[in-house]
Order: structure tokens, then sequence, then C-alpha cells
């Protein structure tokens, strides 16, 4: 019985590609999987020590440091940066042929239903009551279709030769697109056609519950992860899923009407797919897409409302 997923052992800190194979046999021992949710999984953990890597695996080089520090320092961040959407961590992530075959359909079927949904999300007026059940139950739908999808994972990231649950680099990394973001928003803000499309998205905040459309932005930002970073990258398999997924998250999103949220969608999707290729799970996606999303929540309105 053939079997398919993400395996192998993780690549070097200067390498931007992976180990890991499309089928065959699981991967070698040492590697294990980056942690799971949902379904138990059969695969191991490779718990905190990780495996070994050489001298360009990352933790194992030495910081260079200059005279003024700024080398050491300027070290340090590219083997974050590396570490963070490049480096795989080792992970055994393979399932049967018929277990694959279930996951992608499932995740047609989940995709058909949340575009369906999201359609109608934007289709209602701000303030309109419908708006929030409407929102919630397109959580719902990522969050059933990723879960049901089969085994989801957490993922690892290897800091100081170790292996750790990514936690504080994601939020990091979240609040560097938020700076990338805020700035072309200060640019937009000036554009009539641009700017309109941005209110006409705010405006459910302002004109409705601005509470409950935070909690609707939180959650809807753990939910699609759960799907797309989650059943939907593993229905691709090992062949550009981190390009293939960021299509798929941005062609959805085309059913908001809105090319404002499609552009974010380009732009986040192809930075939370890089970190699910490179952990191998979907903690660090979460956490970068929450902390994006709630911060764009705080920060568009009065930014905005300034022009």
């Amino acid at each position: 019985m053939t079997t398919r997923g993400e395996s192998g052992t993780p690549t070097g800190a200067g390498s931007a590609g992976g180990t890991g194979s499309a089928g065959g046999t699981a991967s070698t021992a040492g590697t294990g999987s980056a942690g799971s949710v949902g379904r138990t999984s059969r695969t191991s953990s490779p718990g905190r020590t990780g495996s070994a890597v050489g001298a360009s695996g990352a933790g194992s080089t030495p910081i260079a440091r200059g005279a003024d520090g700024t080398d050491g320092l300027w070290a340090a961040g590219r083997r974050i940066f590396v570490n963070a959407l490049v480096t795989k961590v080792a992970r055994d992530h393979q399932e049967p042929d018929r277990d694959f075959r279930r996951r992608r359909v499932i995740a047609a079927l989940t995709l058909c239903a949340g575009g369906l949904l999201l359609g109608l999300s934007f289709s209602v007026r701000p303030a309109d009551p419908a708006f929030y059940p409407l929102t919630f139950g397109l959580a719902a739908v990522w969050v059933a279709g990723g879960l049901i999808s089969g085994p989801l994972h957490l993922g690892y990231s290897r800091t100081r030769g170790r292996m750790r649950r990514p936690v504080l680099i994601p939020v990091l990394t979240g609040l560097a697109v938020v700076v990338v973001f805020v700035a072309g928003a200060l640019v937009v803000r000036d554009i009539a056609p641009l700017h309109r499309l941005v209110d006409s998205v705010l405006a459910h905040a302002r004109e409705g519950s601005a509470p409950l459309v935070a909690v609707i932005t939180l959650v809807n930002g753990i939910a699609e992860e759960i799907f797309f970073r989650g059943g939907l990258y593993a229905a691709i398999g090992v062949r550009q899923p981190v390009l293939i997924s960021t299509l798929v998250y941005t062609a959805v999103t085309l059913a908001s009407g809105n090319i404002m949220l499609v552009f974010a969608a380009v732009t986040l999707g192809f930075v939370l797919g890089l970190q699910r290729r490179a952990s191998g799970g979907i903690l660090a996606p979460i956490l970068t897409h929450i902390t994006w999303s709630m911060s764009m929540f705080l920060l568009l309105p009065p930014i905005f409302a300034a022009a």
C-alpha cells in the first residue's frame, strides 16, 4: 500500500528546498511528526531535541560579530528569518492513498461551501444582523473541513538547536506584515476607489457591533488556517503546496467581491504558506494570521478616518 504526504529530514539553513517525498516509505529514524491535533497520528513526535543538522543547519553556526555588533545582529536576524520561513523541520506526515484521496474530496467540498458563505457574508449591508451568523457559519465550515479531512499538525521550529513549538517568531512575523500593510494603507487611503473598498469592510465594525466583529475576525483567522494551511495544504501533496494553497486561498477570497481583500490574501497567504512548509504545522500560521488580522482591525479605522 503506497503512502503520500510530507516526510524527510530538515534542510540546511541556506537551502530553500526540502527533502520530503510524495510517497513511498516513511522518513528515516530520528525524524518525527511535527505535532498533531484532531485525530491521533501514527507518527512519533520529535520531542525537544529534534534531528541533528550539519554545520549549515539552523542553530549550529556561530554568529560572527563585528566591532559594533551589527554583523552579529544581521546574522541572528537572517537565521531567525530562515528558520521561520525557509528551513524545513523534520516531519513524517505520511498517509495511505485512500486517506489522501478522501482528504482531497473533503477539501473540495469545503471550498465550495466556504466560498458560497463568504460571498453571502459580504453581500449583506453593514449592520445587517445576518452578517454575524453567516460569518460564524463560515468559520465553522473551515474548521469542520480541516478537522474532518484528517490529522492536522501543530508543527515545530528549531531554536538554538532544539525543537520547540513556534510562538514568538510567528507573532513577530505577523507584526512585520502589519508594518507593510500599514505603510500600504497610508497610500491607499488617498486613492478614492481603493479607499471605498477598504471602507466597505471596515463599515461592518463601524456601523454594527465592533466587539462582535472583533470576535469574528479572531475566530475566522484561526478557522482559515485550520483549513487552508491544515486540511487543504495536506491535500495538495508535496508538489508546490505553498503556491497552490496561496492561489486557492486567493481564488476563494474573490467571492468577497473586494479586490483589496484579494490582494491581502495573496500577500498574507504566501507568508503563511511558507510558515506551514517550514514548521510542518498550523500553529505558526495561526499566530501570524491572528496577529495581523487583529492589528488591522485596530489600526485601519483611525488611518482611514483621518483621510
